[in-house]
């Protein structure tokens, strides 16, 4: 059975919702399958390059946003483990009719969905649940001197968080604002 992939108004930006099977012993749902064509609309032919799993204790934290700047732009398929997350995407590619423009969900380990971003565009979470955990699947490899992003609270794109914002890492208070990005 196929996985529901959802569209954004972001181009490339999708929300995946995945058949959930539940019986005495628990659950189980898929993450990723090549094959189904859901994950195919999505995904598209990208390798996954790296698998990374973040654990945020506190209930407020803000991680992000954060992307890579191209040649080493990486597509990130986020999907929340255990707690619940408040997901946000940026698009940052400049020729894009829709930068500028974000979209945000919901994550929850019950929710069985999962949220593809694109190459381009920057990625960043408010913690909902305390010790929320989240898996990521990366289509390139990590490069530290193509890391870039935009702040949280950049007045022009006017993200209006659910929470008061609380514990920002000191290089994610550093980001720039968009009107500063090249």
């Amino acid at each position: 059975m196929s996985s529901d992939c959802l569209e954004t108004p972001i181009p490339g930006l999708f929300e995946l919702h995945a058949v959930h099977f539940e019986d005495r012993r628990g659950s189980f749902h898929n993450i990723f399958r090549a094959g189904d064509p859901a994950f195919v609309k999505a995904w598209g032919n990208r390798t996954i390059a790296q698998v990374n799993h973040s654990h945020t204790k506190d209930v407020g934290t803000i991680r992000g946003l954060h992307c890579q700047l191209p040649p080493y732009g990486e597509a990130k398929l986020v999907q929340c483990l255990y707690g619940c997350v408040w997901d946000v995407a940026v698009d940052l590619r400049p020729r894009s009719s829709t930068y500028g423009l974000w979209h945000a969900v919901e994550l929850s380990a019950s929710a069985c969905m999962a949220f593809l971003i694109p190459e381009g565009c920057a990625h960043g979470f408010q913690v909902m649940e305390p010790d929320s955990k989240l898996l990521y699947l990366h289509s390139g490899p990590w490069v530290p001197e193509a890391e870039t992003g935009v702040r949280f609270d950049d007045p022009q794109l006017a993200i209006p968080w659910p929470m008061t914002p609380s514990a920002l890492s000191e290089r994610d208070l550093g980001l720039p604002l968009l009107e500063s990005l090249p």
